[in-house]
């Protein structure tokens, strides 16, 4: 049965709705909306479900699997036989939304992993396939699996559907040196080209990509783990119909070009969609992009998994434990901010509560959440907001950003009547921010009892597991980890580069934290302005650790490099 001849009233459908019920991953209320939805759409049940993103494709899988008699597979896990994809061509792989997994030459039978199990016209495309490639009617076996890990398991497998190089070799050739129309079909060198460095840039794990043109060419470099690296130098002459393409698909004027522009493009990457946020500057040489990438699959982290330290976890659970108050999240752009508050966001939330946001603008949609972008509010700032979301019942409010008096004036109003309050505000450090908070206009009498806590955080790349290497600390790099001089130095690791990680010696982030606890001694602490140094000598008695610290126990486990440490944090108060 097909996609779109799928019934939702069809035995399978009624035994997944019901296996899902069952355990509890489904309401009635939602299965309803699903079935549904089906009437318009035609899918199957499991592809509605995961369309609207009531349940996951893994969850999906599983309750097929266990409830329905389903053998299922793990992509990420198992590794596909070469002669079963030597059988079956990407071309009809990716038509059929299967991967051969294994070919029985003597019993002549091939399993595939599938995402619908009752898609018989792609079995069947395959089965025409392979019966006219062998000669005889191959038997068929199926293990289920996500469609998004089979559309990514065929790139890695096949290649990339996409090449760079070969649609830049194609575009310099000749044709290609036009400004794309609106209306341009995907055969358009610069129109692949596009969707090809999108394409690449999520398979890379880049944050950003910058395209920048130069005087006599384009530069197009990726942020990765925080630094930028340049992948690819394309003559000038190819950026007019780039630099279009780009604006047509992010939605802006393509006809203005000396005024900033933001836009926002979904883009579909193996099967799954990404969202980027695009932004043009006129600079001296032409319009200059900059697309964040905003993959929810990597933005909505669980907390257990974000790699705060065991500490820091017990800590921040003693902080939401606070039924009212504010808590401060502060660090520099690109420091994680943002996907920090949505693990905390992730981690509070339940049908039991009612959580507002007020986001600018919002990266990254979250289920029951009540997401308000302030792009999109005219005439409204974070105050003001505040106000308004007041009068719809909150329990907990996210404020993107604390930027003057009335937004700082009217978080801590919040938390007074009762509400718990999560906002971000640019200091240094967890006890940097509250004298901050006193520069901005809070008053210490607002500020002693209504502040919960202060989360100050960075980045640290991670060392490449495949190629760091071991090193006994020197002398100088002992007083940088505050090692005492009498005890033998201690082995840390140092980065060295190989193909797995782009010759950068790092692969991957990992969180720091300095986390402050208000409790009552710092209220009272608070409401007498005592200095930034006595604050932080009454937390150090309360067990407070630094960012420097917190980064020090990361080098001495091998997780990072002392030099990365020194890049983020300032150690120069050990040297």
């Amino acid at each position: 049965m097909s996609d779109h001849m799928a019934s939702p009233l069809s035995a399978s459908a009624a035994a997944l709705g019901d296996a899902l019920l069952t355990t509890g991953l489904l309401s009635p209320d939602l299965l309803r909306i699903a079935r549904l939805e089906q009437l318009k759409s035609g899918l199957s049940l499991e592809k509605q479900l995961a369309a609207l993103g009531f349940v996951t494709e893994t969850a999906l899988r599983d309750t097929l699997s266990a409830n329905l008699g389903k053998a299922s597979v793990d992509l990420a896990h198992v590794m596909a036989d070469a002669a079963a994809l030597a059988l079956l061509p990407k071309a009809v792989a990716q038509a059929a939304h299967v991967l051969p997994l294994y070919y029985d030459a003597e019993q002549n039978r091939m399993t595939l992993a599938v995402a619908d199990s009752h898609d018989l016209p792609g079995q069947d495309k395959v089965q025409e396939f392979l019966r006219g490639r062998l000669g005889a009617a191959v038997r068929l076996e199926t293990l289920l699996a996500e469609a998004s890990e089979i559309a990514a398991a065929i790139d890695r497998y096949y290649g990339y559907a996409l090449s760079i190089d070969g649609i830049v070799a194609e575009i310099e050739s000749g044709d290609a040196g036009t400004a794309v129309a609106p209306a341009q079909e995907f055969s358009q060198p610069v129109v692949r080209l596009i969707d090809a460095i999108l394409t690449d840039a999520v398979k890379e794990g880049a944050s950003d990509i910058h395209f920048e043109p130069e005087e006599n060419f384009l530069r197009i470099r990726y942020r990765q783990d925080g630094i930028l690296r340049q992948i690819r130098a394309l003559h000038k002459s190819c950026w007019s119909a780039m630099c279009v393409r780009l604006k047509v698909i992010s939605g802006m004027n393509i006809a203005e070009t000396r005024a900033p522009q933001d836009g926002r493009v979904t883009f579909s990457v193996s099967g799954r969609p990404v969202d980027f946020r695009v932004s043009s500057q006129p600079t001296l040489h032409g319009e200059n992009f900059v697309l964040r990438v905003l993959d929810r699959q990597k933005g909505i982290v669980p907390l257990a998994e974000l790699g705060i330290s065991d500490t820091a976890q017990a800590l921040l659970a003693r902080l939401l434990a606070r039924p009212e108050g504010v808590i401060l999240l502060t660090g520099p752009t690109g420091s994680g901010k943002t996907t920090s508050l949505y693990a905390i966001l992730n981690q509070v939330n339940s049908e039991r509560i009612h959580i507002m946001t007020l986001e600018d603008p919002v990266e990254y949609p979250l289920p029951i959440v009540r997401q308000t972008s302030m792009s999109d509010a005219l005439r409204m700032d974070f105050a003001n907001g505040v106000r308004a979301m007041l009068r719809q019942d909150p329990d907990v409010i996210l404020v993107g950003e604390i930027r003057d008096e009335d937004t700082a004036v009217m978080a801590f109003r919040a938390a007074m009547t009762g509400h718990q309050v999560f906002a971000t505000l640019h200091s240094n450090s967890a006890v940097g921010a509250l004298p901050r908070l006193m520069d901005i206009g809070v008053t210490p009498e607002i500020l002693a009892g209504n502040l919960i806590g202060v989360i100050a955080q960075r980045l640290l790349r991670r060392l490449c597991p495949h190629c760091k290497e071991a090193i006994v600390a020197t002398r100088g790099q002992c007083r940088l980890l505050g090692w005492p001089e009498n005890e033998a130095a201690p082995q840390i690791y140092q980065p060295i580069g190989c193909e797995r990680c782009h010759f950068t010696g790092y692969r991957g982030r990992l969180p720091i934290m300095e986390i402050l606890r208000v409790d009552g001694d710092m209220d009272e602490r608070i409401a007498r302005r005592a200095t930034a140094n006595e604050l932080l000598r009454h937390a150090r008695q309360q067990g407070f650790c630094t960012l420097a610290e917190a980064g020090v126990a990361q080098v001495l486990v091998g997780a990072t490099a002392l030099d990365e440490l020194a890049r983020v944090v300032d150690l120069s108060d050990r040297m």
